[in-house]
């Protein structure tokens, strides 16, 4: 992959996680902090023009914003297999198959989220081998993380994120790959959602 693109992918990455307070420490001096981890001038000047308005809010309105928008939505719920499936009891072997995938990768799941959420394996690509796996990941994230985007208000400064993923990395999945995942899709039921709420 592209240093430029696994780049992007690293750092949009982490401002998708939940925003504790180290993190946002570490965020203080965003240019400085965007200098360190993209190479390329003008994407660095554009994803600080994107992110600034993140920082502009104190961190507890981030903290809320971030649960406002993540994990109170299901149509913008950060978790790949949630995104394609639903609630369906499809998920969970949904849900081995990628973890297998991982494995059989070399790589292994660090953290206490769920093996399909959509930072962690943004970082997966960043750094694993192009291979048809690998592809076919890709495509599914776009799917994803395409949904996030059309369904993520533009007055929401996460917007800025996703136009950005949707701009330099993924494309905008064909009206046939649509079609056939929203056929797979069952609705969540709202009073036990099909995946964890972010641990605080």
């Amino acid at each position: 992959m592209k240093d430029e693109i696994a780049e992007l992918l690293v750092v949009t990455s982490r401002f998708l996680d939940y925003p504790d307070q180290t993190f946002y420490r570490e965020c203080s001096n965003l240019d400085a902090y965007l200098r360190k981890s993209i190479t390329s001038e003008e994407l660095h000047s554009e994803m600080s023009q994107r992110l600034m308005p993140l920082f502009s809010l104190e961190l507890k309105d981030l903290q809320e914003l971030y649960v406002e928008t993540f994990d109170y939505k299901e149509k913008t719920g950060l978790y790949l297999t949630a995104q394609e499936l639903g609630d369906s009891r499809r998920r969970g072997d949904a849900l081995i198959r990628l973890q297998k995938l991982i494995a059989d990768m070399g790589f292994e799941k660090v953290g206490i989220e769920l093996t399909d959420y959509i930072p962690m394996l943004m970082e997966l690509l960043a750094v694993a081998p192009e291979n048809e796996e690998i592809h076919h990941l890709k495509r599914r994230l776009a799917y994803a993380i395409h949904r996030i985007f059309t369904h993520i208000s533009k007055n929401n400064p996460y917007y800025q994120i996703f136009d950005a993923l949707m701009t330099h990395i993924f494309e905008v999945p064909s009206s046939e790959e649509i079609s056939r995942l929203v056929n797979e899709r069952e609705e969540a039921d709202l009073d036990e959602l099909p995946y964890p709420m972010i641990y605080r």
